[in-house]
């Protein structure tokens, strides 16, 4: 059924206290103008600015006696014809017992018709009471259709406000564009696609990230999210071969409509050693996706009141869901779930684990989900299972072609000619580096190289290379443990 007719139905049904949260009033108000034309009933609204007045007539009466509360409800129950009364921003006036009674006594029918009762606003909290009675109406969201008439009227409004001027428009932006408004009410979509249009009287390719940014900025209510800007290009992450040409493969599906057949990606799990660059290749994805990165982090959910934590976490993928398409980024997932029972913590883990099971299996909307770990024995056994993930990829220690690679990106990177090093030597003196640590290494080759006033060169960073004790050294049981429990059971991502 339509929104329409769900409306309509509970009109029909005289229903008596119905709730909208929104902060689209107008909205709201021709939604029950349109429900006029399938069942007719008197039509009325009420601020505390203008009073009540009559909606359904031809001309716009005026307001029917003073802006108060009292007196609007006093009106509402002498009526002598049922009707539907939109109360705009009254749920304040609840906190008053006279108030409340007098409701109560209008949604009981005493001594009054069946009238419905529409209480309107951004958020609308009820007395116990109250809530009991009340049927909460969820307006939807605008669909492609009229997220994308929208545009064009901005479009247009642009070209009359600057003396014909038209929009420049690239046709396949805008649908990108159209696509990254969704989960956006019309108020909220109106005012971003202006935004896009002022700009640079333009809608290309170049608008997405700013979309991006301000979409988060508006819907990241609960605070747990974090807009990472700072995203990597997938050349810019050395190795890891078979997971980009993974992600390749599935960009079209995720980005746009999967073929007959296919189902969306939804998410992988990656298991690796410390610094062998898990977190770049989330940001990765989500440029490889050309859609923006979300990170949650686990440690900002929990609270040591009953229940914060598991509201916590609805609310960070609530706005997950409002954000996508999107790539959401759990990092270190093994200390947000508990494999152990999660009994030292009254079960939160355990609540918090089963909840985020249930939004991976149920969800709808396109958030692809990365989770990195580094710990696989503190992993659940409910989440590793086949069909939470789409797959699970061990990012190892680099191989020596990975090395030269890594070596000739971070020494690029800080303006040293790659060319001028004995790349494959240093390869090889970096056996059993991870990426971060071979980064670390020219750092402190730099430090070396400026104290002795010099310029870095293969002897320095040689040593450097020599003098330092990779994770596989300090830590070598753990690495090994790790490395032989994943070689057989997951997929190289080299």
């Amino acid at each position: 059924m339509s929104q329409l007719q769900d409306l309509t139905a509970l009109i029909r049904a005289n229903t008596p206290l119905v709730v909208i949260e929104t902060r689209d009033e107008v909205r709201v108000v021709e939604l029950f103008r349109q429900s006029l034309t399938h069942v007719w009933r008197a039509l009325h609204r009420w601020t505390i600015t203008e009073g009540l007045r009559r909606l359904d007539l031809d001309r716009e009466d005026p307001a029917d006696g003073p802006p108060d509360a009292s007196y609007v409800l006093r009106a509402i129950q002498d009526a002598e014809q049922r009707g539907v009364y939109l109360l705009l921003d009254f749920h304040p006036y609840l906190g008053y017992a006279s108030h409340q009674r007098l409701l109560r006594d209008i949604l009981q029918r005493r001594h009054c018709q069946p009238h419905v009762i529409v209480l309107v606003g951004a958020r609308v909290e009820l007395p116990p009471e109250l809530e009991a009675m009340a049927v909460r109406f969820a307006p939807r969201l605008p669909d492609a259709a009229a997220l994308l008439k929208l545009v064009r009227e901005e479009a247009e409004a642009y070209a009359r406000e600057h003396g014909g001027r038209r929009v420049e428009v690239d046709a396949e932006a805008v649908q990108q564009i159209v696509r990254n408004l969704h989960g956006l009410d019309l108020h909220d979509a109106r005012r971003i696609a202006r935004q896009l249009i002022h700009a640079d009287g333009a809608l290309t390719a170049s608008d997405l990230p700013q979309l991006a940014k301000l979409k988060f900025e508006l819907l990241n209510r609960s605070g747990h999210l974090h807009y990472e800007y700072d995203t990597a290009a997938m050349d810019e992450v050395a190795g890891a071969r078979r997971l980009k040409r993974w992600v390749q493969l599935r960009k079209a599906a995720f980005a746009g409509s999967p073929p007959p057949g296919l189902d969306p990606p939804r998410g992988i799990l990656l298991l690796g050693v410390q610094g062998c660059g898990k977190s770049l290749l989330a940001k990765a994805i989500a440029a490889g996706f050309g859609v923006p990165l979300l990170r949650l982090d686990f440690g900002t959910l929990y609270a040591k009141y009953h229940g914060e934590t598991e509201q916590n976490l609805r609310s960070a993928l609530a706005s997950a869901d409002q954000l996508a398409p999107c790539v959401l980024w759990i990092d270190e997932i093994e200390k947000g779930v508990a494999a152990d029972g999660g009994e030292g913590d009254g079960g939160v883990s355990r609540r918090v684990l089963g909840y985020l099971l249930t939004w991976m299996a149920e969800r709808k909307a396109p958030v692809f989900l990365v989770a990195t770990a580094n710990q696989v024995q503190h992993l659940p056994p409910e989440l590793l299972r086949k069909g939470r993930f789409d797959e699970i990829f061990f990012v190892d220690l680099p191989d020596p072609d990975t090395r030269v690679e890594l070596l000739r990106i971070h020494l690029a990177a800080r303006g040293l000619p790659p060319d001028d090093f004995n790349l494959p030597a240093l390869a090889a003196a970096a056996n059993g580096f991870s990426g971060a640590e071979i980064e670390q290494a020219i750092v402190s080759g730099l430090y070396a190289a400026h104290g002795e006033q010099r310029v870095l060169d293969t002897p320095l960073l040689m040593d450097e290379i020599r003098n330092t004790r990779p994770l596989s050294v300090l830590m070598a049981e753990q690495v090994e443990a790790l490395r032989a429990w994943a070689l057989p059971r997951t997929v190289p991502a080299d």
